[in-house]
Order: structure tokens, then C-alpha cells, then sequence
């Protein structure tokens, strides 16, 4: 004998649906990149219907400017639970800057920036993520402030840790079409000893 069906409540079911599509979303920039992924593609990837996409998302924009911003959420949250446990065998600069470039060097990464190309040839789409990377750039240079537990009066430590995002967004642009792993590695030990000799002076 079977017990009864346990249904999830609609508005669970609507959640996970958005959940899954996002992902879906930014797996396929990451992989086919803009041109290459249409609603029905993501659709498909996230296992639901087309017309289920569209509910959540009206528009192919409205879907990918999400999938932005929920890079940029996820970004954040990866980079503040993996803080929690840096090894303990580096210097503590340097495994922060190991851990934001290889954030900027991963899948998130590589989504957000075939967004960013579309953009560039989209006038709509370019104000909204323009206004939406702004937002993530504050959000990323505040949690480095905070993992690096500095103060952002002492001259000079709010450009550096902005050269160091930039600096990581560079790396990340550069690991792009080939795996730059091995030239990158003793650039960001040495930007690391550079970042630690001016936020600690």
C-alpha cells in the first residue's frame, strides 16, 4: 500500500524552476556564449518547458540580465564561504588573491563576460548590465576590504585593492582561449607581496 503523494507547495515549485533556469542560463553563456543560447536551449537544459521560461522571463534580456545577477550573488557568497577556511599554509594575501583569481578565472566568470560582449552591441541590454557590473564591482571590492581587514583612509589601499580586481579580471581575459595557469601563478604571488607591503604600511 502507498502513502499519499506529497506534493511541494506551487510557490516552492516556482522557486526551483527560477533556480534551475538561471543555472541553466549560465551554464550555457559559459559554454556556447550569447549567440548560442536561446530561451528554448536553456529551456531544454534546465529540463522544463518553454513556455515555463517564459513565465519566469518574458524576454531572452530579462533572462540573462538574472543570470548576471545571480553570477554576481553567487560570486560573493563563494568568496565569503571559502574565506572562512583559507589554508593556512600561504600567507594570507596571497590565498585571498589565489582565491579571487581563480573565481575570475572559472565558469562565473566566463558567463558574465559573454554578456558583457553582447552588451556592447546591444544599446538596451548595455545600460542595464553597465548599472548591474557597477553594483557587483562595489559588492567585490567591499568583501576584499573585509577578507583583507584593512581601512580604506590609509592613502593608497583602496586603489590597490582595486588594481587587484582589475588585475584579476585581466588574468581572467587572458585564461580565456588557453589554460594560463603556469604564467599566472608567479604574477600572483608577486602582486600579492605587493598588495600586503601597502595595505599593511
Amino acid at each position: 500500500m502507498t502513502g499519499p503523494v506529497v506534493r511541494e507547495p506551487r510557490q516552492d515549485r516556482s522557486r526551483l524552476t527560477r533556480q534551475r533556469l538561471l543555472e541553466a542560463a549560465v551554464d550555457c553563456l559559459a559554454e556556447r556564449g550569447f549567440a548560442g543560447s536561446t530561451v528554448a536551449v536553456v529551456a531544454e537544459r534546465a529540463g522544463v518547458s518553454r513556455g515555463a521560461a517564459q513565465h519566469h522571463f518574458p524576454t531572452r534580456e530579462e533572462l540573462f540580465l538574472a543570470a548576471v545577477r545571480y553570477v554576481g550573488a553567487v560570486r560573493m557568497a563563494e568568496i565569503r564561504h571559502r574565506a572562512v577556511s583559507l589554508p593556512q599554509d600561504v600567507p594570507r594575501t596571497e590565498a585571498i588573491m589565489d582565491l579571487i583569481v581563480e573565481l575570475y578565472t572559472g565558469p562565473l566568470f566566463r558567463a558574465a563576460l559573454h554578456l558583457w560582449v553582447a552588451a556592447a552591441a546591444e544599446p538596451q541590454m548595455r545600460v542595464a548590465i553597465v548599472a548591474l557590473e557597477s553594483e557587483l564591482g562595489r559588492e567585490s571590492h567591499r568583501a576584499m576590504v573585509e577578507l583583507l581587514g584593512v581601512d580604506e583612509e590609509t592613502p593608497g589601499v583602496r586603489e590597490t585593492v582595486q588594481a587587484t580586481l582589475d588585475l584579476a579580471r585581466g588574468l581572467g581575459l587572458a585564461n580565456l582561449l588557453t589554460d594560463d595557469s603556469a604564467r599566472r601563478a608567479p604574477i600572483v604571488r608577486q602582486w600579492a607581496r605587493t598588495l600586503d607591503a601597502t595595505v599593511r604600511s
